[in-house]
């Protein structure tokens, strides 16, 4: 093999190896839905904002939606607790991708939120997005967390049909000092739940809520290493059809964008490694 053949195949080799080191450890939280910021808060929320399409929960139609600090959204009213509790007693409709005490007033990114679109499609997002917890004056965690909605218009399925994203980048801490949390805002009796609610009767929430340690990077059942119907590890989907989420698993989960990065390096590799042709194309038998 000629050494200018032999650079290019150790170029491929060094692609695919940094290829496959990035995209492990990458998230899913996507640029954008940034337009608004609630400003720097312990336990605070927005009034209600329009969403920008209806969206049918639990068999009630809404426009509008609330973004509180703590890592949910609530359609009938604003949400200040900070104690994480499980979902059903909430009292109001809550989608909490990761409900926590939340405080941005130091060492912290605000949250932000606004409309975008995600797959083509309108959508709304909020982004909890290097936030810290409580109290974040005096707490030292091992890193802020990271992680955002996405609802995304449906309408092309059916009035008030819409898709929910839950996506993750980075989760070093669940549970604020005031909620029983140690100076790094970990274990306690209170750790963050995430998942949904109609507040009262139906409820899901993500295995490992809970649970002190589950839902952290390198927990029992961290976030950034399951999914939910899209293939990508840390991004889950719940798409809400007739009022009602879906929590089951699609029977055939679509390739993930890693996956088929990767299949493309692969093939290209073995096209070049196995057929003399390409490796050697001047080389003729005697």
């Amino acid at each position: 093999m000629s050494r200018i053949r032999q650079l290019y195949l150790d170029f491929f080799v060094l692609v695919l190896f940094c290829l496959a080191s990035t995209l492990a450890f990458a998230g899913t939280v996507v640029p954008g839905f940034n337009s608004s910021t609630l400003p720097a808060n312990d336990d605070g929320s927005t009034g209600a904002i329009s969403i920008g399409f209806p969206v049918n929960f639990f068999g009630t139609t809404y426009t509008t939606l609330f973004v509180n600090n703590n890592g949910n959204i609530t359609f009938s009213g604003p949400y200040s607790t900070f104690t994480p509790t499980g979902l059903a007693s909430i009292g109001m409709p809550i989608v909490a991708p990761f409900f926590a005490d939340v405080d941005t007033r130091a060492n912290s990114s605000p949250v932000t939120y606004g409309p975008g679109t995600f797959a083509g499609r309108p959508a709304f997002g909020v982004n909890w997005v290097d936030v810290n917890c409580f109290a974040a004056f005096s707490t030292t965690p091992l890193g802020n967390n990271s992680f955002q909605l996405i609802l995304v218009d449906r309408s092309d399925i059916g009035a008030g049909e819409f898709d929910m994203y839950f996506n993750y980048d980075q989760m070093l801490w669940e549970a604020g000092t005031a909620s029983g949390g140690n100076i790094q805002c970990l274990g306690g009796p209170n750790p963050a739940y995430a998942g949904f609610s109609n507040g009262t009767t139906t409820t899901y929430q993500l295995p490992g809520s809970g649970t002190a340690g589950a839902l952290l990077d390198g927990g029992a059942n961290a976030l950034i290493k399951g999914s939910l119907n899209t293939g990508l590890d840390s991004r889950y989907l719940f798409m809400v059809r007739g009022g009602i989420p879906n929590t089951n698993q699609n029977p055939i989960p679509a390739l993930s964008e890693t996956a088929l990065a990767l299949l493309t390096i692969l093939l290209l590799l073995s096209c070049f490694y196995f057929f003399p042709a390409i490796r050697e194309p001047n080389k003729t038998k005697p």
